[in-house]
């Protein structure tokens, strides 16, 4: 199996319940790599082109205002089946229906507050990191920790 990267970005919503260090650990603890992290206060453009999807949905400008009401931290993380690793510890998007342990079930009462954007497949995965990432604000380096989170023929 391959290492994969997928985009989290804490919302406003955690940043401003200072939940940031707290959902990163939950990231960390479970063995995700982090090889790309930063504070930035979105805009319109990147909003309108990340939540596309949603344009012709009535709670559009909704979700864009509530991402712009202060900044959002972007992690990029890797490891083994990041993507679903990271929407399983995510959690439903609904947090009032989101199990406890998830992200979503400790930590959100909101559809939209919901704590976590997280990509939903690898080829949103990688359109979405390259979005809010330049590529030398990745990095490459190895985890003196992989053969501690996964068996040697794992990755």
């Amino acid at each position: 199996m391959a290492l994969e990267r997928t985009l989290v970005l804490l919302k406003p919503c955690t940043v401003q319940r200072a939940l940031i260090g707290e959902i990163i650990s939950i990231f960390e603890k479970k063995g995700l790599h982090i090889v790309g992290l930063k504070m930035m206060q979105l805009d319109d453009r990147i909003l309108s082109e990340h939540y596309a999807h949603l344009s012709e949905k009535p709670f559009f400008q909704r979700v864009k205002d509530a991402m712009m009401a202060c900044p959002v931290v972007a992690l990029c993380l890797e490891g083994v089946e990041a993507i679903e690793v990271v929407r399983t510890l995510a959690g439903p998007t609904n947090g009032r229906k989101a199990p406890a342990g998830t992200i979503r079930g400790n930590y959100s009462m909101s559809f939209q507050e919901n704590i976590v954007h997280a990509s939903d497949g690898p080829e949103t995965a990688a359109a979405e990191v390259k979005r809010f990432f330049k590529p030398e604000e990745l990095y490459e380096w190895k985890s003196n920790n992989l053969l501690s989170t996964y068996a040697n023929d794992e990755f």
